[in-house]
C-alpha cells in the first residue's frame, strides 16, 4: 500500500474546500462530508468506550469490528457510488443485540443516559450515531447513499442502547429510569 499520508497538511482546504475519495472537491460544509465526518466522530467516541473497558471484556471484540466497519462506511461515504457495507454487518449486529438482550429484563420505563463512565460513554456513541444517522439519510435525500448505510447506523444505536444497559448494571448495579417531572 505504500506511504499514502507521508504529508499531513496539504493546504489545499484553506480555501474551505475538501476533497473526496473520487479526487472532487466540495465545501467542507457538504452534506456528504458532514455524513463522513459524523460517522469519523461516532467512531472516535466508540474508541473512547474502548479505552474505558479492560482489554479482556466482552464488549471489545464487537466494538473492534465496529470500528472497522465504521471506517468501511466512512470511506463509502466519501466516495460518491461506492459500497463497503454488506449485510452481513447488519446481520451480525443484530445477533450481537440478540445476545446482549437475553439477560437483560425488559424495559417498563425510559432510561436516563447515565449508570457509570463506561456506560454513560455508550450512550454518548448511541446519540452520535443517531446524528450520524440522520445526516446520512439527509444525504441520502440529495444523492445516492446505500440504504445498507442507513440500516447499519440504525443497528448500531440499538447495539450501543443495549450495550450501554449491560455496561451499566456491570459498573453501577443499576440503569437510571426517567421519572417524570410533575
Amino acid at each position: 500500500m505504500g506511504h499514502r499520508l507521508s504529508k499531513i497538511y496539504t493546504k489545499t482546504g484553506d480555501d474551505g474546500t475538501t476533497g473526496l475519495g473520487d479526487g472532487s472537491r466540495v465545501a467542507k460544509d457538504n452534506l456528504r462530508v458532514e455524513a463522513y465526518g459524523t460517522v469519523d466522530e461516532l467512531n472516535s467516541f466508540i474508541g473512547l468506550l474502548r479505552a474505558e473497558l479492560c482489554d479482556d471484556h466482552a464488549l471489545q471484540n464487537t466494538l473492534s469490528n465496529i470500528q472497522h466497519e465504521l471506517f468501511d462506511l466512512g470511506g463509502e461515504l466519501c466516495i460518491p457510488d461506492f459500497i463497503l457495507i454488506k449485510e452481513a454487518s447488519i446481520s451480525r449486529l443484530e445477533q450481537a443485540i440478540d445476545t446482549l438482550n437475553e439477560n437483560l429484563p425488559p424495559l417498563k420505563d425510559f432510561i436516563l443516559p447515565a449508570g457509570g463512565k463506561a456506560a454513560s460513554t455508550c450512550h454518548v456513541a448511541r446519540s452520535v450515531c443517531r446524528r450520524a444517522e440522520r445526516r446520512v439519510f439527509s444525504l441520502s435525500q440529495q444523492e445516492k447513499v446505500s440504504a445498507l448505510a442507513l440500516q447499519y447506523l440504525n443497528r448500531l444505536s440499538d447495539y450501543l442502547f443495549v450495550a450501554a444497559r449491560i455496561l451499566a448494571r456491570e459498573h453501577g448495579g443499576t440503569e437510571v429510569l426517567w421519572q417524570r417531572s410533575n
